[in-house]
C-alpha cells in the first residue's frame, strides 16, 4: 500500500495515476476536501497524516515548502511501520534536504529526495522528468517504481541535496525564460506587434537550440572569439529599452542584463563575447 501525503494539482494526478496501475492509496491533504475528492478514483481518504500512512510501505510527499514537509511528516511519523520508505517530491532547498534525509536516517527511516519536472498532465501521464540523488541502494530498490511514475528518471550522485539543488537550477531557468517572454511581449506591445505574431517568431526561431553552445562557451571561458560583441549587444539592449520607453512601457529583464554589461563594458570587454558578462560566475 502506498500513501501520499499532499493532494493539490502535482499530488491528486500521481495518485490517479497510481490507482490506474491497480494500486492501492491512501492520502492526506491539509484542506481534506481535496483528499476525498480522490475518493472517486479508488483512493481512500484520510483526517490524519498519521492514520494515511499506517501500514503503507512508501509514503510520498507533494508540499509547499520545508517547514510543511517537516510538519506533515512529524505528524504522519506515530502511523510509520517498521521499514517504510518516504519518497519527497517536494521542490524544497538544498540543506533542509540534507538535514531531513539525515535526520530520518537517524530514526531509522529511508529518505528519498525526488523532485520533479513535471506538472499535473506529466503525472497522469508518467512523463516529464524525475530527480534523484543520495544512498544509491536506496535509489535502485525505489527505481522500478520510480520509472513508472516519469518519462525520465535520473540520479545525480550521492549527495542526498544534489537533487534540491538541481531543481532550483532548473526552475531558475525557466522564471527567468518567463520574464524574458514577458518582456518579448511588452516590447512587441510598444512595436505595435500584435503577440500573437510576437509568440509566431518562436515557430521559425528556437534560441533553445543555442543553449548547449552558449555554456560550452561560458564553461571555456572562450570570450576572445566572438559571435556577438558586447558592445554589439548592449546597442540592441539600448534599442529595446528604448523603443519599450517610447511606447510608455518598462521592461523587466533587459534593464538588469544591461546594468551587467555596463559594468564589463566599462572594464574594457567591448570586443568581446558577451558572454563574457558571466565570467565570474564560472572562474
Amino acid at each position: 500500500m502506498v500513501a501520499w501525503l499532499g493532494t493539490g494539482l502535482l499530488g491528486s494526478s500521481f495518485v490517479r495515476a497510481l490507482l490506474t496501475r491497480g494500486e492501492t492509496v491512501h492520502v492526506w491533504n491539509r484542506s481534506g476536501d481535496k483528499a476525498k475528492a480522490l475518493e472517486a478514483d479508488g483512493a481512500k481518504a484520510f483526517l490524519d497524516p498519521a492514520d494515511a500512512v499506517r501500514g503503507a510501505d512508501r509514503v510520498h510527499v507533494t508540499l509547499s515548502d520545508d517547514a510543511a514537509v517537516d510538519d506533515v511528516l512529524e505528524s504522519a511519523r506515530p502511523g510509520f511501520r517498521e521499514g517504510v520508505v518516504i519518497v519527497d517530491h517536494t521542490t524544497t532547498s538544498a540543506d533542509g534536504t540534507a538535514a531531513r534525509v539525515a535526520r530520518w536516517a537517524e530514526r531509522g527511516v529511508a529518505f528519498q529526495h525526488a523532485p520533479v519536472f513535471m506538472g499535473p498532465q506529466n503525472a497522469l501521464e508518467a512523463s516529464g522528468m524525475m530527480l534523484a540523488s543520495g544512498d544509491r541502494a536506496l535509489f535502485d530498490w525505489l527505481k522500478p517504481e520510480l520509472t513508472r511514475m516519469t518519462g525520465k528518471l535520473v540520479h545525480f550522485g550521492p549527495q542526498p541535496e544534489r537533487a534540491a539543488g538541481l531543481k532550483l537550477l532548473g526552475n531558475s531557468f525557466l522564471v527567468a525564460m518567463i520574464a524574458g517572454l514577458a518582456d518579448v511581449l511588452t516590447l512587441a506591445q510598444s512595436l505595435h506587434i500584435p503577440a500573437r505574431d510576437a509568440a509566431a517568431l518562436f515557430d521559425a526561431f528556437n534560441p533553445g537550440a543555442a543553449v548547449p553552445a552558449r555554456l560550452k562557451r561560458m564553461l571555456e571561458a572562450d570570450f576572445e572569439h566572438p559571435s556577438w560583441t558586447l558592445a554589439m549587444a548592449r546597442k540592441d539592449a539600448r534599442l529595446m529599452l528604448d523603443a519599450a520607453a517610447d511606447g510608455g512601457r518598462a521592461l523587466t529583464v533587459i534593464p538588469a542584463a544591461a546594468e551587467l554589461m555596463d559594468r564589463w563594458l566599462n572594464a574594457g570587454h567591448a570586443q568581446d563575447d558577451w558572454t563574457v558578462i558571466s565570467s565570474e560566475v564560472v572562474s
